[in-house]
């Protein structure tokens, strides 16, 4: 099996369950799965990415709230749909908004490249080592027994979704409580990340033309950091789903 149909096989087992889109009709989930990344620390590059990412975010805050964005006010909704408070769980999108004020966060070269994507974009974006992945991913409304590690006081604790939280998935637990608010320890993206699972959320005032352009930049962005990277992509959509490698 070549690189690229073990990269799709893998994508075509992830699944968006009816239940999420009953919540949310116009949701659309576009999957990256790509290999052969030359990852490392934050560098110049991925500098310069999150300083224009950081002045755009100006730009757009200049004359209204962050909570006032479309795409931010459509995520803030869907929260509530299954009783999140957006106040108090921020999707990942008003996040680094908020944040991009005072400082985007330098991670890595990999995180510090989708987070600045997702900020000049205005779509949540999500990075996640594939090799660390046990299954498919799969997005559904939580049972509330899943597993999901994650830290408190500077230790790994088990946490358990709200029944009925929308949540990412495998075999092995939750990858990402409530849609795209924080990732599991486990899947992070690391230093020595060379596969990885990028996954672009977009609701309603989102187009798919706009959701595509966002995935564009973020593949051309990553092709330069080698040249042996190989990408499949997957797009879910309530109604028949596409795929397409490169």
């Amino acid at each position: 099996m070549t690189e690229m149909n073990r990269l799709q096989e893998f994508l075509d087992g992830g699944h968006v369950d009816a239940a999420v889109f009953a919540l949310r009709p116009d949701y659309r989930a576009l999957l990256l799965a790509v290999d052969g990344l030359v990852p490392g620390p934050s560098d110049q590059a991925s500098d310069e990415l999150l300083q224009a990412a950081e002045t755009a975010a100006g730009e757009l805050l200049s004359d209204r709230p962050v909570e006032q964005l479309p795409h931010v006010a459509a995520w803030r909704e869907a929260y509530q749909g299954f009783g999140a408070k957006p106040s108090r769980t921020r999707n990942s999108l008003e996040a680094l908004l908020r944040r991009a004020v005072s400082g985007l966060p330098r991670v890595n070269r990999l995180t510090d490249l989708y987070n600045a994507i997702s900020v000049l974009h205005q779509i949540p974006l999500g990075g996640e080592d594939l090799t660390r992945y046990g299954g498919a991913p799969r997005l559904v409304r939580a049972t509330g027994q899943e597993p999901f590690d994650t830290a408190a006081g500077g230790a790994t604790v088990i946490e358990h979704p709200e029944p009925g939280e929308v949540v990412w998935c495998d075999d092995d637990g939750v990858t990402c409580r409530r849609w795209n608010w924080r990732q599991a320890r486990r899947t992070q993206l690391r230093e020595d990340t060379t596969s990885a699972l990028f996954i672009l959320d977009a609701l309603g005032p989102i187009t798919d033309e706009a959701l595509h352009t966002a995935a564009e930049d973020l593949v051309a962005r990553l092709t330069r950091l080698g040249p042996g990277v190989s990408v499949a992509r997957r797009l879910i959509t309530p109604g028949p789903t596409s795929t397409e490698g490169g």
